[in-house]
């Protein structure tokens, strides 16, 4: 009996000795924590990976191997194991599906596979992962309904599951996401009534659910909001419903875009938002006369064509120094077009300024010198009732004249940011810790959508008389890591900014994304030149691009893409 104990006593210290070896041997060598690593075995798995980007991921320890797109933690955490802090697949041409595993991941803060075509469903036991701050899965081919298990992420910064083909309705569990600012969820199918649970979002800034098969009315209680600087719902169906009087109580909104919503009634009166800077309400069905009070100073753009409206163009529009385009084209207003909507203006920092008045019932320009017209204006009045005037014909173009300027005014409008594009370069370069010169805005092109398409190649610290033509590692990956972790500081000026893609070629091909400290200051950079990091950028909302003024806060949504490196 005694014998019998003595070795069961020393069974039970062999294996308490043995599990604290090992536990002390997972300390010392730093390895991740076993379940982190079977569910990144079983998100493989359920992946598609045609040009073998996780081809590495069955090589040593995820956290320690580096494997491709796995950071974590610098340090192991209490339970003595590594763990995965990102999961960062960004435009990997990968397929398949998102394993149920994804919610193993107790630690984890950044969840991105944007840019891939992924398909089937979003599994609920991502709402599992309670430290999740960035949930980015838009540009795929998901489907199925949102999971209610996401409302219950109380860390979550930012959704983006935009351009998928999402279904069912929003769930009322979101109206918990208490520090989401940014909701962008645009070009899906997603369906029903707009939950007006959402309204107690205390966080919420950005609401961007256009082109999607929302129907129901407009929550009143949006203008609750304490801090939402967008509200973009364009291409939705809110068959009959108004614009609520109450958002004209929106003091901080920026820009408020209803285009083709089916709405009816009148325009609310949104001359006591301060920072307004864009106004898109055209191709609904409006009604009555247009508002007369005066909009704010910061306006860029007024676009309420394709109405019903009628009464009279106000004097309210004219007098507002940035304003860039005003289109009331396509309803039926009368009396006669005040020449003071151009008058006075000049080749000032925000550029030209186009005005689209086509068929109405105008029947005369008022103003003194009304005809004279400033080169960086033009004004189209095709189809009223003044163009029988022979002296008027330089503004009443044959129909064609008048496609061909619409197509015109669509492919131009890139050249409104031209104005801020040394504003932009300074943001831009600032917030990487970079220098101006080390920045080049190859080109920015407008696309549908809209949004204007950058193009960016960064460049090192020139140092005199030193032999380096590149990045260093380091610096490579902090660059990285502040576009793909959305650390750049929020801009004064510009926003939203949605990224694309991050692909590095030669000489900068095989550098890994590491989680990393604190980035290094320009000083860091001595013997270190003219190599390339390739990037491009897409700012999503032209308007947010168009109107921001200096004063404004919010974000800013970039996209990168592949460009050669420049020769020394």
């Amino acid at each position: 009996m005694y014998q019998s104990r003595v070795w069961t006593y020393a069974a039970v210290f062999a294996t308490c000795l043995c599990w604290f070896s090992l536990r002390a041997l997972a300390q010392n060598l730093d390895i991740t924590h076993p379940a982190e690593v079977t569910a990144l075995q079983a998100i493989k798995g359920s992946l598609v990976d045609p040009n073998k980007n996780l081809s590495n991921w069955n090589r040593g320890d995820p956290c320690t191997a580096n494997w491709t797109g796995v950071l974590c933690y610098n340090t192991s955490l209490s339970d003595g194991y590594l763990h995965v802090k990102e999961l960062q697949l960004l435009n990997m041409n990968l397929s398949g599906s998102l394993s149920p595993e994804l919610g193993r991941f107790s630690f984890m803060k950044i969840l991105d596979f944007m840019w891939n075509k992924i398909t089937g469903s979003i599994p609920k036991e991502i709402g599992n992962i309670t430290s999740l701050e960035l949930l980015l899965l838009n540009g795929n081919q998901l489907s199925g309904p949102l999971p209610d298990e996401l409302g219950y992420l109380p860390n979550l910064d930012r959704i983006q599951i935009d351009q998928n083909y999402i279904s069912g309705s929003l769930p009322k569990s979101f109206a918990y996401l208490n520090k989401t600012k940014h909701f962008h969820m645009n070009n899906n199918s997603i369906s029903g009534q707009i939950p007006h649970e959402l309204s107690r979002l205390p966080s919420l800034v950005h609401f961007l659910l256009d082109n999607n098969n929302l129907s129901g009315y407009l929550p009143p209680q949006f203008s609750e909001l304490p801090n939402l600087l967008i509200l973009q719902l364009d291409n939705n169906n809110f068959d009959g419903t108004t614009i609520p009087d109450s958002y004209s109580k929106m003091s901080k909104l920026l820009k408020l875009s209803l285009r083709n919503c089916s709405l009816q009634g009148p325009i609310p009166d949104l001359s006591g938002i301060p920072n307004l800077g864009y106004i898109d309400l055209s191709s609904n069905q409006l009604n009555g006369s247009l508002p007369s009070g005066k909009l704010s100073d910061e306006i860029t753009t007024i676009n309420l064509s394709n109405n019903n409206l009628t009464g009279t163009i106000p004097a309210n529009f004219s007098g507002l120094p940035h304003l860039q385009k005003l289109s009331i084209a396509n309803n039926s207003l009368d009396g006669s077009v005040p020449a003071s909507l151009w008058q006075n203006r000049t080749l000032n920092a925000t550029g030209g300024l186009i005005l689209e008045l086509q068929n109405n019932n105008l029947t005369t320009i008022s103003g003194t010198g009304s005809t004279e017209v400033p080169l960086n204006v033009t004004v189209w009045l095709r189809g009223n009732p003044v163009c029988s005037s022979a002296n008027l014909n330089k503004f009443c173009g044959s129909e064609s004249d008048d496609k061909n300027s619409s197509q015109g005014s669509t492919n131009s409008t890139a050249s409104y940011f031209r104005p801020y594009k040394s504003t932009f370069e300074e943001y831009l370069t600032t917030g990487l810790n970079l220098s101006l010169d080390q920045l080049d805005i190859t080109s920015f092109d407008w696309e549908k959508g809209p949004r204007l398409r950058m193009y960016l190649k960064l460049f090192p610290v020139h140092v005199k008389d030193n032999s380096s033509h590149t990045f260093n590692e380091s610096e490579v990956q902090r660059i990285m890591g502040m576009f793909t972790s959305w650390n750049i500081p929020d801009s004064t000026v510009f926003g939203p900014y949605e990224l694309i893609n991050f692909i590095l070629l030669d000489p900068y091909k095989n550098v890994v994304a590491t989680s990393t400290k604190s980035g290094l200051g320009k000083g860091a950079l001595a013997g270190i030149i003219l190599g390339t990091i390739a990037g491009a950028v897409t700012l999503s909302a032209i308007v947010s691009l168009l109107i921001l003024r200096k004063h404004l806060r919010t974000t800013t949504q970039f996209q990168e893409d592949v460009i050669h490196p420049r020769a020394p």
